[in-house]
């Protein structure tokens, strides 16, 4: 029986690179306690992705985006009380 060599990981595309970076800054211990987070696009990622990111964020209820005239975006949300 032939074995298979170990799958090589590929690494993260341009959106999933830019997701994680946003998610980082969105769980960050002072974006946690402000419920609240300024993204800004880097000059390296694609703006379809960054349009794409922005526009899965909008989705989620209880979450809204302004966009800033610096070209930076501020997330807002709100957690919601549970009964």
């Amino acid at each position: 029986m032939a074995k298979s060599s170990p799958a090589v990981p590929t690494p993260p595309g341009a959106y999933e690179r830019l997701a994680i970076r946003v998610q980082k800054i969105i769980n960050s211990t002072g974006a946690q306690k402000a419920k609240a987070a300024l993204i800004f696009r880097l000059p390296d990622e694609p703006e379809e992705e960054w349009a794409r990111l922005l526009e899965e964020i909008a989705e989620n209820d209880n979450v809204t985006l302004a966009y800033r005239d610096d070209g930076g975006v501020q997330i807002f949300w709100v957690v919601p009380k549970e009964d």
